[in-house]
């Protein structure tokens, strides 16, 4: 019977590993030198060269057979993100060390939400022993006294990570609708009737628009009304794919065609056959990958890395961008007959500043939702937001559009001490704007909708917005830190932009 530990690496295994005395034992070379293991299975969020330095410097130490699953993380706490690399693994070490392997979880390395998820799959779905480790007590079996059910832990593992998520924009309604997208504004309404009349046809779309616009819920929606729904949707951020695995996750890879290729792998191509593949953040792609992309999309087949043959596939695409993609052509950063090839449906998703009325809208859609999200959190209490609040929400520019609307609407709920979101309540929940936003504002391309006028007002509302945050509404503070010469002028620009005072 092979006995097989598994654990994440942790910063203090690396450490170790270069040789840092501060850093102290490896908990996993403790483990592995305290116990009789057959093998190590780890799962590495950090980069893959500090993970193949641990690899290397734990099989000379310890003379043990170790495998390296690298896993991609949005954040090493975020629990739902942990339990599928988790419950990928158990599974694998099953299949290729025997049904009968003896596990062992460690929970000592990385982070107190892998220790929890390492936890709940030993009472659930994988029988184990879980070790910790320790320089003083060494290492020592930890005997959990409570058991969970296995049809709650889901809901348990998902539940604080997808509500915040989902409450700040993070994640689109399961079954969007062209009715999910809310609005009022004239142009929004041009949007949605023109993907509409998108949404039965296979043509490539391209869908432009500010970060934060919800160019996912779009996609999503003419998903769901075209004649795909019922088969995939599959969203890809392009941009968060590291360089060396772009390929592998479009196309897949077979077993053993590269270093951590443990499995055969279907790619994102073949996930979504006969659906719809969403690629967001297109503009990211290095032009190599480019290249690649575009033979996917002629020749619709597409061929695994390592593997002998073409797989045929039939997937409706829909990108989508923030950059403006024909500047990107023109300076050679993207591929013109790629461009071409995904542009055949322009969509553009206006900014939340130009779309009048719809913050009102927004606001108050958004905040009945959180009423009854966070109801068994709040105890009940129903919240509201203030004239004063509202308006100041209202005129505020919104350069993070509509997922920093609900981001700052859902700080605004938490903070607030009563059932009224007060004015003050509201602008303390505002921040600043990244520093990128100034190169957006002076590399705007002219005509085509370009308005000075517009623009200028634009960057008035939210420095004076911010201004007026900062000094918590003191006028005489705020005028001093815009540049404006007293109160009085201050007051005649918050006036003329319709900036709350």
């Amino acid at each position: 019977m092979p006995r097989v530990l598994l654990a994440w690496i942790g910063k203090t295994d690396i450490k170790a590993a270069t040789g840092d005395a501060s850093a102290g034992d490896s908990p996993i070379a403790q483990a592995v030198a305290a116990r009789a293991f057959d093998h190590v299975v780890l799962l590495n969020n950090y980069r893959t060269e500090e993970a193949a330095l641990f690899e290397r410097w734990l099989e000379k130490k310890a003379k043990v057979n170790v495998v390296v699953r690298q896993e991609t993380l949005s954040s090493p706490t975020n629990h739902a993100d942990i339990y599928r690399a988790v419950t990928g693994a158990v599974p694998w070490v099953l299949a290729e060390y025997g049904k009968k392997a003896k596990l062992t979880f460690h929970l000592s390395p990385g982070t107190p939400a892998m220790a929890s998820i390492w936890i709940i799959v030993a009472k659930t779905r994988f029988e184990a022993e879980l070790i910790e480790s320790s320089k003083e007590a060494g290492v020592r079996t930890v005997d959990v006294p409570f058991e969970l059910a296995a049809e709650f832990v889901p809901d348990a593992i998902r539940r604080a990570d997808e509500d915040l998520e989902r409450l700040s924009g993070g994640l689109r309604p399961e079954e969007p609708k062209f009715g999910d997208i809310l609005h009022r504004s004239d142009k929004m309404k041009s949007l949605v009737r023109r993907a509409r009349q998108a949404a039965p046809y296979s043509a490539s779309i391209l869908i432009e628009g500010e970060s934060g616009t919800g160019k996912e819920l779009l996609a999503a929606a003419i998903h769901m009304e075209s004649p795909r729904k019922g088969q995939p949707f599959v969203p890809v951020n392009c941009g968060a794919i590291p360089k060396d695995l772009v390929e592998s996750s479009l196309f897949g890879h077979v077993k053993g065609s590269f270093t951590g290729a443990f499995a055969d792998y279907a790619g994102v191509f073949e996930q979504a056959n006969n659906g719809t593949l969403f690629l967001d953040e297109v503009g990211e792609l290095p032009l190599d990958a480019q290249v690649k992309l575009l033979r996917a999309l002629q020749e619709k087949e597409v061929r695994p890395i390592g593997g002998k043959k073409e797989v045929k596939v039939d997937v409706r695409v829909i990108a989508a961008t923030n950059r403006n993609l024909l500047e990107e052509v023109r300076t050679r950063r993207f591929r013109e007959d790629l461009y071409f090839r995904l542009a055949v449906l322009v969509l553009k998703v206006p900014p939340l500043r130009d779309r009048e009325g719809d913050v009102g809208l927004l606001l108050q859609k958004l905040l009945d939702r959180l009423n009854v999200d966070m109801a068994a959190q709040s105890g009940g209490v129903q919240k509201k937001l203030s004239v004063g609040a509202k308006n100041l929400l209202q005129r505020h520019p919104w350069p993070g559009n509509v997922r920093e609307l609900e981001a700052t609407l859902l700080r605004a709920y938490i903070w607030s001490k009563g059932p009224v979101i007060e004015e003050a309540e509201a602008r303390e929940a505002l921040v600043g704007v990244p520093g990128g936003q100034t190169q957006d504002v002076l590399e705007r391309p002219l005509g085509d909708g370009f308005s000075l006028t517009d623009l200028l007002g634009d960057v008035a509302r939210h420095y004076l917005a911010r201004a007026m945050a900062e000094a918590k509404g003191n006028k005489t503070k705020a005028a001093s830190l815009v540049g404006l010469a007293n109160y009085q002028t201050l007051k005649n620009w918050l006036e003329k932009y319709e900036v709350a005072g």
